[in-house]
């Protein structure tokens, strides 16, 4: 029975790297969805986490969070400001979601989810800016954002509501021409380094009518933050953040009063089918492994994939991949054409989260004792399955939210 040393598995994983790019390439050469545009997109962006990331990301895992000059350098190879205005620095012609889901995969070629999830954080913290703020406030933000000298956070779950939206309990009373800010965020992405926060407060009554968005800067007095440690994610720094009577200009209002719960519904649309890609691509990271393990793998005189069984696993694997991928795909091309609707997009999501799931045990199962050693893709990717599966609406909320849409009910 062969036997691998740490430096042998260290091998594999970077050879499992170009495997599991070349497999999107693949899906990409026979989709009628992409093209060449989407091809030189890939390359682009390939070459920029081969040169800028790959020879860092375990020591960033480690440390907790990425390096601020992470995002100037992102922002300077065309990442940052993809598919938005170019009026305030960024780069919307010629380009469809379809370029989104492309840098989404490219990005995940490391097999480290919290690397996405903090360096595009603006991909969540800037669209209410850019869909409801004033035209001043997308002018002071979002070309700092997109040239990546500022970071831009979400805030939206608390510790007591999660998923219970509606019911937030941070307020913001008018004060003159200030609203002063109390409460409490939790589990915010990026929210240790984030120059701005756009929260989530209450400015009315209960429930969802009473909600507005305000722009905090991080940097106020009556600002804490504390750094929460996690199970995956770990280069995505991830914070609870207090207010204390903070006190935020009136200017810093996105959107009406009282009317930011529908900007923050139309964020989580976009969010859960990148987060749906996000899962895709990392369970494509972790079946390359398991069929580069499978191959070198030695076991009763032959190869690991010259056993049926292992044959199978890899064989479903990659059958759920590619299923989830094909709603992915379809539910961009219906975001494109403006033929979507939420109820797939939260249905997706669970799919997406599921699939990841099953991928990565059966990943993990192949890689046997490896993939409880630190170092493989796989042992990272099987630790972040569950903020997948919580993050940006529980698969409980999720289908329940699907099943009133569809079929009624309250």
């Amino acid at each position: 029975m062969k036997r691998f040393a740490r430096p042998e598995l260290d091998a594999l994983v970077n050879r499992d790297q170009r495997r599991a790019m070349s497999a999107f390439d693949d899906w990409r050469a026979r989709s009628p969805y992409y093209d060449d545009t989407h091809d030189a997109l890939a390359r682009s962006v390939r070459r920029f986490v081969e040169r800028e990331i790959a020879p860092h990301i375990d020591r960033w895992e480690a440390e907790g969070e990425l390096p601020r000059e992470l995002h100037k350098k992102a922002a300077e190879a065309g990442i940052l400001g993809l598919r938005y205005p170019e009026e305030y620095g960024g780069h919307s012609e010629g380009f469809d979601n379809f370029h989104s889901l492309v840098v989404t995969e490219e990005l995940a070629a490391v097999g480290a989810g919290g690397l996405g999830a903090s360096l595009m954080t603006h991909g969540i913290g800037l669209p209410p800016i850019l869909a409801l703020g004033s035209e001043e406030l997308k002018r002071r933000v979002a070309p700092a954002v997109l040239a990546g000298d500022k970071i831009i956070a979400l805030g939206i779950t608390e510790a007591g509501g999660g998923s219970d939206v509606a019911n937030l309990k941070t307020r913001a009373v008018k004060e003159g021409d200030h609203y002063i800010v109390n409460g409490g965020k939790m589990f915010i992405t990026s929210g240790m380094r984030a120059d701005w926060l756009t929260c989530a407060v209450r400015t009315g009554g209960q429930g969802a009518a009473g909600i507005s968005l305000l722009l905090i800067d991080m940097d106020a007095p009556g600002v804490e933050r504390t750094r929460l440690d996690k199970m995956g994610w770990r280069c995505s720094d991830t914070a609870a953040i207090h207010f204390s009577d903070v006190r935020v200009p009136a200017e810093n209002l996105i959107g009406p009063v009282n009317g930011g719960f529908i900007g923050i519904m139309r964020n989580f649309n976009s969010e859960r089918l990148g987060m749906a890609m996000g899962c895709c691509a990392y369970a494509r990271v972790a079946l390359a492994e398991a069929a580069e393990w499978a191959k070198q793998r030695e076991t009763f005189g032959k190869p690991l994939v010259g056993h049926q069984s292992i044959r199978i696993k890899l064989a479903d694997m990659e059958r759920q991949i590619e299923t989830t991928q094909a709603w992915v795909d379809l539910c961009a091309w219906q975001v494109k054409k403006g033929k979507d609707r939420p109820a797939d997009f939260a249905m997706l999501k669970v799919q997406a989260t599921r699939m990841l799931e099953a991928v990565a045990r059966e990943a993990a199962q192949i890689l046997g004792g490896a993939s409880y050693i630190t170092g493989s893709k796989v042992e990272r990717i099987y630790r972040e399955v569950r903020v997948n599966a919580i993050g940006g609406g529980s698969e409980e909320i999720m289908l329940d939210l699907a099943g009133r849409q569809l079929f009624g009910g309250r």
